[in-house]
């Protein structure tokens, strides 16, 4: 019923009459907490939940009364939430109640992960950002916002009205307006002039970590702690995150679930491979259907083995493996040598590590990250996690 009714009606009559009263009632509930509090907001296609992390954990080691809410974790009041988004923010009541909670327990910063859907939806409506950062923007979520064009303007909200915005330095030409900028070789808060020596690898970790610098900067955050927190971070589940084994494989699973995302991940983890460097991703069913081509042209550009599996096809998991699987083939993958189609995820990790992987190899299992749950049939949310089936393999 819920999705005919989105057939029906336009999302702009469902924004202004079902998602702005909404967060107008929240905003009255929980008496509109964050006045008086600098609330920073992070959006982009990717690199959101890290950067968010990062601008935390510089303002908690600087002695500053902080929480944060991302898609995988939240830090408030001095209590920690599992917070367990599948790939969205959350609804307008439950931000003003971590809002409320952070400013009863006495805080003074508030760091929000934000997407394109919440900020077209009034989710976060009555909070007056000081800070807002757009990471990058790249091909994402068109199912929903149906051009390009619609899904930069909605990301261009964030900084309508704050004091300071902090852009990528390849999108200065397209905003019209004061902005501080990153970049790995330009921009205000460059990696050619400050050599930042992360833990964490890839370059797009780089520059979530220089936009996070450009934050401290903004918020008169001494540069020396930014920078040596930066430098001593650690990835975060299902973010580049490597399980351990005696079998001499690289695993790593990461979140990556966009063009941009699997490409920057594939290069970082080329750079580091001996071996053959093996991916197993998928695509989500009822969402951005063009990204899928370019998801296989992607993986069979950079990987020497793909394998397509499911990440909740949502009853569509035959067409978005022929998809996935014409991208591939576009750029001279063969079926069979080094692309396969293996539809069950746990059985596709599986093949990947125990039939294709050999020592020096590296298998990187992507789309799911941290999340804990997959959508098969579109109807029902079944218990998984990357994580526990690469366990569960590696184990036998």
């Amino acid at each position: 019923m819920k999705q005919l009714l989105r057939s029906i009606v336009p999302q702009w009559i469902i924004n202004n009459f079902y998602h702005l009263p909404l967060a107008f009632l929240a905003n009255v509930f929980y008496g509109s907490p964050t006045g008086g509090m600098a609330v920073i907001g992070v959006t982009g296609t990717d690199g959101k939940t890290t950067t968010t992390n990062m601008i935390y954990q510089i303002l908690k080691i600087a002695g500053k009364k902080v929480s944060m809410v991302s898609t995988i974790n939240a830090f408030v009041g001095g209590k920690t939430y599992d917070t367990g988004f599948h790939v969205t923010s959350p609804n307008p009541f439950m931000v003003q109640k971590f809002a409320r909670q952070a400013k009863d327990a006495g805080d003074k910063f508030l760091v929000l992960e934000v997407t394109s859907h919440a900020l077209n939806q009034y989710r976060f409506w009555g909070i007056n950002f000081e800070v807002g950062v757009i990471t990058n923007i790249t091909h994402e979520h068109l199912d929903y916002h149906k051009s390009w064009e619609n899904y930069f303007q909605a990301k261009l909200k964030l900084i309508k009205d704050v004091k300071f915005a902090i852009i990528n330095q390849n999108l200065k030409q397209l905003i019209m307006r004061k902005t501080l900028t990153f970049g790995l070789s330009k921009g205000d808060f460059s990696q050619k002039d400050l050599k930042l020596k992360l833990k964490v690898p890839g370059d797009y970790n780089l520059e979530n970590a220089l936009a996070a610098l450009a934050v401290a900067f903004c918020l008169d955050i001494d540069r020396k702690i930014a920078q040596g927190v930066l430098e001593n971070f650690s990835a975060l589940e299902g973010r580049m995150e490597e399980i351990k084994n005696k079998r001499g494989i690289t695993v790593v699973v990461d979140f990556a679930h966009t063009p941009n995302a699997l490409g920057q991940a594939l290069k970082t983890l080329q750079q580091q491979t001996k071996g053959k460097l093996i991916a197993v991703f998928g695509c989500a069913g009822k969402r951005d259907v063009g990204k899928r081509f370019l998801m296989g042209q992607v993986s069979a550009s950079f990987a020497d083995i793909t394998v397509v599996t499911a990440e909740d096809p949502r009853g569509e998991l035959s067409e978005i493996n022929k998809q996935i699987v014409a991208g591939a083939l576009k750029i001279g993958a063969k079926l069979g040598t080094n692309l396969f189609v293996v539809e069950d995820r746990r059985e596709a990790i599986d093949f990947a590590i125990n039939s294709l992987a050999k020592e020096t190899d590296t298998v990187g299992i992507f789309g799911k990250g941290h999340e804990r749950s997959m959508n098969l049939d579109g109807k029902k949310e079944l218990p998984w996690l990357d994580r526990e089936a690469v366990e569960k393999v590696l184990n036998g």
